[in-house]
């Protein structure tokens, strides 16, 4: 797999959909295997792997020199399904902006634009040996496999209720079947996420939200909360630092899991070789 960065700058502006405030981000062309990136304006940088996340509950945070970004794991999501492997992100504000809930955006500027694609190879991370995090009824376990697939067990109380996915990651399939799911809550948890300092940019406009007759607004997909679920795992799985060569089958797990998995990987993995 040959490196690849974006043929030109991108610029996405917008709301943080936790802290409300307004937030824009620059995508810029980066050198082969430099990674992801996280830039902000004082000079610090922030590297987007596992060891810098901060784990939460919903959302993804990345720190460094007692700063921090919130929401990474869209924009992540959308540069790793889509193909890139080396951006810096330039942001002003603390979170990066939700745009509309989903990654199509983000993909389709991303596609627009196009690729530029290096002599050098990629890392990619060569899963072995099977490996498995459990907690109570969650579980994400790792196989060896050719390809990035993606396995995803969802379950909520009512109206969501349990749905399932299963799909090889590719740039075609990303930008198709997983980068227009939106994110998603209930009506009841908005209140006490706004209380605790949460959710205060989220609108209908940007999230699908659930009331207790099912969704407020017309779904994408009859199973599109799994689809997200699956978008956010890929962005979480960007922080590897490398492309995964592995089958991840995860059962209801989220952000937190997937920071202790993505950690435990490279610890005990590495960047098995670039091929």
């Amino acid at each position: 797999m040959k490196a690849a960065t974006l043929s030109e700058r991108l610029r996405f502006e917008g709301v943080g959909l936790h802290t409300g405030e307004p937030a824009t981000i620059d995508v810029l062309p980066a050198a082969p295997n430099s990674g992801f990136t996280f830039l902000l304006p004082d000079g610090i940088r922030i590297p987007a792997l596992a060891e810098y996340a901060v784990e939460t509950p919903l959302a993804t945070i990345v720190a460094a020199q007692g700063r921090s970004i919130s929401t990474v794991e869209h924009v992540l999501s959308a540069l790793f399904g889509m193909g890139v492997s080396d951006a810096d992100i330039a942001l002003r504000g603390a979170e990066i902006p939700i745009l509309d809930g989903s990654t199509a955006i983000f993909a389709a500027a991303i596609s627009a634009a196009g690729l530029k694609f290096s002599d050098q190879m990629r890392p990619v991370l060569e899963v072995t040996e099977p490996f498995e995090l459990r907690s109570g009824d969650r579980a994400v376990v790792v196989l060896p496999s050719q390809s990035f697939r993606v396995r995803f067990v969802a379950e909520y109380d009512a109206p969501i209720g349990t749905h399932y996915f299963d799909g090889e990651i590719s740039p075609e399939m990303y930008a198709a079947e997983i980068a227009p799911a939106r994110t998603f809550a209930f009506l009841r948890d908005v209140e006490a996420m706004r209380a605790s300092g949460l959710a205060r940019g989220g609108t209908l406009e940007n999230a699908l939200v659930f009331d207790d007759d099912g969704p407020m607004q017309a779904l994408r997909w009859s199973n599109e909360v799994v689809r997200h679920k699956v978008l956010d795992l890929i962005g979480d799985f960007a922080l590897l630092g490398a492309w995964p060569r592995c089958e991840v089958i995860a059962i209801k797990s989220g952000h937190a899991m997937h920071a202790r998995v993505t950690c435990a990987l490279r610890r005990q993995l590495g960047v098995a070789s670039k091929t």
